[in-house]
């Protein structure tokens, strides 16, 4: 169950708006950036949210991969989007490729503001 475990809160994303709004589109790249990072998808899932007060409604999108999953949860009102990718490493070490991934979907939302996590799950066994 050795795995990485990454998450980024973005703030002030400074991408075209269709990538906050437009959950088909947004899964779509996520998928292309999954593979271009030697990851392998095996399902996925997105949503819209309703539009309120504040705006358009943000979406979510969720990879399910063989190595565990990514998802992405936007807030188009507030320029904000969270990420969270987590790969598991039996039978070999994926952790750059999760580094490779968070680097392609940081690139995406061109953020001002980023706050990063990283944890190392599980034993070394």
């Amino acid at each position: 169950m050795h795995g990485l475990h990454l998450t980024a809160d973005l703030q002030q994303c400074g991408c075209e708006s269709h990538w906050l709004t437009d959950a088909q589109l947004l899964l779509e790249h996520a998928l292309v950036a999954v593979r271009n990072a030697g990851l392998q998808p095996v399902a996925h899932l997105s949503h819209t949210f309703p539009a309120s007060a504040a705006g358009a409604g943000g979406v979510t999108a969720t990879v399910l991969l063989a190595e565990s999953h990514l998802c992405i949860h936007t807030w188009p009102e507030h320029q904000a989007v969270t990420l969270d990718v987590y790969v598991c490493n039996f039978g070999g070490d994926n952790s750059h490729k999760a580094h490779a991934l968070m680097a392609a979907l940081l690139a995406l939302f061109a953020p001002v503001r980023v706050v990063r996590n990283e944890v190392v799950r599980g034993g070394a066994g």
